[in-house]
């Protein structure tokens, strides 16, 4: 299939478009658009009408800060709260409308959504980010159940570790894939039904979470010892990308 991608940094994007054309010899058409914006979705309507979209990816988000953090002490918490609900939630809705009645007419096509394995419980000092992940996942769930029968699938995909760029490239293990991997991994339970967690260890986890009592979990102890854990781990990762030796390849630290 060809590919249409879009985020803010043309760079970036003229870079992967490059590599999937290589690749794989498909047609790779770049849009420019910072979904944090307002009124980014009619120049985007316009460039996509008269292609026949067959799958579309809603993988853009934005954490506020990865190091966790109470509501009231985010940075710029007005701004931040206008990005995270264009970015997360608006963004999600608005692709949706523009995608949505083009697989209706032809009576197939496939929609995944990245939610966020945090949306499954309340989870403190991610508030925010939670929340919108949470609305990623209704808002899936009830599309799936209205278009279903139109022969159209409409997934929420729910990681929890990643090795991306907003999980400040962290070292891959059992628990934390690589993008690679995870996407092999979820690709598997595209049939599934309308939510996945994309790999057996994150079903895991997800479960696991789900089990503890959530007075256990938002203990003020458990939400200081999860700040000290990521303040430990954001500060190992600047300090071995900060190294001369450090590269990266393929989302791995080398």
């Amino acid at each position: 299939m060809s590919v249409v991608i879009m985020s803010r940094t043309k760079v970036r994007l003229d870079q992967v478009a490059k590599e999937i054309g290589d690749k794989t010899g498909q047609k790779v058409k770049v849009i420019v658009a910072d979904f944090t914006k307002e009124n980014v979705f009619s120049e985007i309507e316009d460039q996509l009408r008269d292609l026949d979209i067959g799958v579309l990816v809603n993988n853009v988000g934005m954490l506020p800060s990865y190091v966790p953090s109470r509501f009231l002490e985010c940075a710029e918490l007005e701004k931040t709260i206008t990005k995270v609900i264009n970015c997360n939630v608006k963004t999600l809705a608005k692709m949706c409308k523009i995608i949505l009645p083009g697989m209706e007419n032809r009576g197939r096509g496939v929609i995944v959504n990245v939610s966020s394995g945090v949306a499954c419980i309340p989870f403190p000092l991610y508030t925010l980010y939670s929340a919108s992940k949470v609305f990623v996942e209704r808002f899936s769930q009830g599309l799936h159940a209205e278009y279903i029968d139109k022969g159209i699938i409409i997934q929420t995909v729910a990681p929890f570790g990643v090795s991306t760029r907003m999980a400040a490239y962290q070292q891959t293990n059992v628990v934390t894939l690589s993008p690679e991997d995870f996407v092999k991994s979820s690709l598997q339970y595209l049939r599934a039904g309308d939510k996945t967690h994309g790999s057996v260890c994150h079903a895991i986890m997800g479960w696991l979470l789900q089990s503890i009592p959530l007075k256990i979990l938002h203990a003020e102890s458990m939400l200081h010892n999860l700040r000290d854990y990521v303040k430990k781990k954001t500060a190992l990762a600047a300090s071995i990308a900060a190294s001369p030796r450090a590269t990266f390849e393929n989302g791995r630290m080398k």
